[in-house]
């Protein structure tokens, strides 16, 4: 993202005063998918691709904000009655209120922001938006807060000002990101762990089915419940250390394959296999050895389209496709439905696998894939 272009527009909108730059990235998730409302691991990593917010306090008690990538205004209080209209600025102002409940004071302030994460993809925008003013407001007014609490201010704004109820994972990231680095998040304890990520030899590239076959929430929701009655299950069967699936092995799910409904069996194999994979990509990485994390990744795929029934036509052709081509790994990525796969690329095969997937998914299906390389980068940051 042109620096340079927010800055101009800023001056345009609000003066040549004294402002600062922030920025945080979008991500990517390795493996780990829908495991994080299951108790168990996420392994993402922050890319390159991300929000930028020039910013400066204004010494009245109002935020003036200009989307560049929209060209729109708004303007608005801190106070709860003053939500505004356009959704684009909820997010700040979402991110006003939360810090405002746990007692932080921020001052009002002017900005314009734009950023090249690209939208619908998956790779969570709006988790980047929200860890940008987090962690700027966080450093103007001098507000004390760890990253852990940015990243749940994150999270709630997302619950209570935008209306969606999602996990941690994505704020987390965005806030704690590290260049060249993938982490393991235990989402029930909130621990992680940094793992090195420098597959020399390999690209990571997301291919975007450019489709989004609503997920209705009532979809999503089912795939909850069946985990949880999975789980509620295997709790009532002499196992009362059960909370979650995460605690849940094979074989303690095994022996209550006749008690749950087959759907919801399907369902809980797939999260306690995952669990399993993402253990076995830790152990991979601290070795360097990438072609086991990319045969999980094709294996977390299988599950997904499978047991967990959340994948569709378009990214099964692509993942088919990187197979194919002799791609290390291929999956999924996101909720599914449509959206991206992730995948792992020998450099002498990139080439030729981004060729045959543009032309074979364009004879099926009309349009091209979108093709996103991706580097794993640094979390929020001052830049000047």
């Amino acid at each position: 993202m042109e620096i340079d272009i927010i800055k101009q527009q800023f001056k345009e909108k609000f003066g040549n005063h004294d402002s600062r730059v922030y920025a945080a990235p979008g991500r990517v998730n390795l493996i780990g998918e829908h495991t994080d409302y299951n108790g168990s691991f996420v392994f993402p990593g922050a890319i390159d691709k991300g929000m930028v917010a020039v910013i400066r306090s204004n010494g009245i008690k109002k935020v003036r904000a200009w989307s560049v990538n929209l060209q729109d205004y708004a303007e608005f209080t801190m106070e709860e009655s003053d939500l505004p209209r356009a959704s684009w600025a909820r997010y700040i102002f979402g991110v006003c209120r939360e810090i405002i409940k746990r007692g932080g004071k921020p001052g009002g302030f002017d900005t314009a922001f734009a950023g090249d994460v690209p939208l619908g993809a998956g790779m969570s925008s709006s988790a980047a938006l929200e860890s940008t003013y987090a962690y700027a407001l966080n450093d103007m007014f001098s507000l004390g807060l760890d990253k852990m609490e940015l990243a749940r201010i994150g999270q709630s704004t997302e619950h209570n000002y935008v209306g969606v109820k999602c996990g941690i994972m994505d704020q987390f990231i965005s806030l704690f990101g590290k260049k060249g680095n993938l982490i393991r998040l235990d989402t029930r304890s909130m621990e992680y762990k940094y793992f090195p990520f420098h597959p020399e030899g390999y690209r990571l590239v997301l291919l975007d089915t450019v489709v989004k076959h609503e997920l209705a929430s009532s979809a999503y929701n089912k795939r909850r419940e069946s985990c949880e009655n999975a789980a509620r299950t295997v709790r009532e069967n002499g196992h009362p250390h059960v909370e979650f699936l995460r605690d849940v092995t094979m074989e303690m799910l095994l022996q209550v394959k006749d008690r749950v409904p087959e759907e919801d069996f399907m369902r809980a194999q797939y999260v306690v296999q995952e669990t399993e994979r993402v253990l076995a990509v830790s152990d991979s990485l601290e070795r360097d050895d990438y072609e086991t994390v990319g045969r999980m990744m094709y294996l977390t795929h299988d599950g997904m389209s499978r047991l967990y029934e959340v994948s569709c036509e378009e990214l099964d052709f692509l993942n088919n496709i990187a197979k194919e081509c002799g791609v290390t790994g291929s999956r999924v990525m996101g909720g599914g439905f449509g959206g991206c796969t992730i995948n792992l690329v020998k450099d002498h095969l990139y080439e030729g696998f981004l060729a045959q997937a543009k032309e074979q998914f364009a004879r099926k299906f009309g349009h091209q894939p979108k093709v996103y390389d991706v580097v794993i980068s640094d979390g929020a940051r001052r830049i000047s």
